[in-house]
């Protein structure tokens, strides 16, 4: 017997949600697929039950995995600031690896915040592109740009020779909007099926990397190209495709890469000795 009908109700509507949302217990395959509302049901119900009734059910599994997903998803992200400004103490011990990401640094004295804080000009100077893959980049990330602390925003401008190409990288942490300033660019990203989107784009046109997934550009226009890049954190992080598999320290093994990738060892070896001073 029931004390009241709410909880009547709610075990009525989780049955129905679980039933449409896929969920089979006792199974190794666990499908969780609530809509935002549903997973707000399922809390209230959760919340409401006065007795054993709901909990005695089969349904204590879902409630308690929801209960571990309900985590919100900005802090898989930069954090929300809590203040009008946090200027990025440079100087601290906080952070001895100078990552500054995850939570941020910690704020400067607010009496030590000057305009230039907030300023960065070094995006006005063309980068120098003669180097191997013919590409500059000038980043504005936290690092070098202190007023981005918590702000959860980065700059880049990238400068391309005829021909050049920023290799094959992701940024694990951040989304990039792609603005070109001139030339022509041969923009992509590859997502987890291996399946490649990637235009021409000109000045003044815009191109989007989703996060996380590999991404390119190619200069292949007559001339010089730049186009500036913001993405949404203070610091993406970078994972470069051909550094870190033919460049990392220690080495991975040539054989390793060979099987991988198909190749002859000597091959494998001949691409690390190119790439090992960059």
């Amino acid at each position: 017997m029931e004390k009241s009908g709410r909880p009547s109700q709610c075990l009525s509507g989780v049955h129905r949600i679980t039933e449409q949302s896929n969920i089979y217990l006792g199974s190794i395959y666990t499908y969780i697929l609530f809509t935002e509302h549903e997973v707000q049901e399922l809390m209230r119900c959760n919340m409401a039950a006065t007795s054993s009734t709901l909990l005695s059910t089969n349904l204590l599994l879902p409630i308690l995995l929801l209960s571990m997903m309900l985590v919100p998803t900005a802090l898989c992200s930069d954090a929300d600031p809590l203040q009008d400004l946090c200027v990025a103490d440079l100087n601290t011990t906080a952070h001895p690896t100078g990552a500054g990401a995850g939570s941020g640094f910690p704020c400067k004295a607010t009496s030590d915040v000057v305009v230039d804080d907030f300023f960065f000009d070094r995006t006005a100077v063309e980068g120098d592109t003669n180097n191997v893959f013919g590409v500059n980049v000038t980043r504005g990330d936290v690092l070098s740009f202190p007023g981005l602390n918590t702000i959860g925003l980065s700059i880049a401008r990238v400068d391309f020779a005829e021909g050049g190409v920023n290799r094959p990288h992701t940024h694990p942490r951040a989304s990039e909007m792609i603005l070109v300033e001139r030339g022509e660019l041969l923009v992509g990203f590859v997502t987890c099926a291996n399946v490649v989107y990637s235009k021409v784009v000109r000045k003044g046109e815009v191109f989007v990397v989703p996060r996380g997934l590999m991404h390119f550009q190619q200069n292949v226009g007559k001339g010089k190209a730049t186009y500036f890049a913001v993405v949404n954190s203070q610091s993406a992080g970078l994972v470069s495709a051909p550094l870190s598999l033919f460049a990392s320290k220690p080495p991975l093994p040539s054989k390793l890469l060979a099987k991988a990738f198909q190749m002859d060892e000597d091959v494998v070896d001949t691409v690390k000795s190119r790439l090992a001073n960059l």
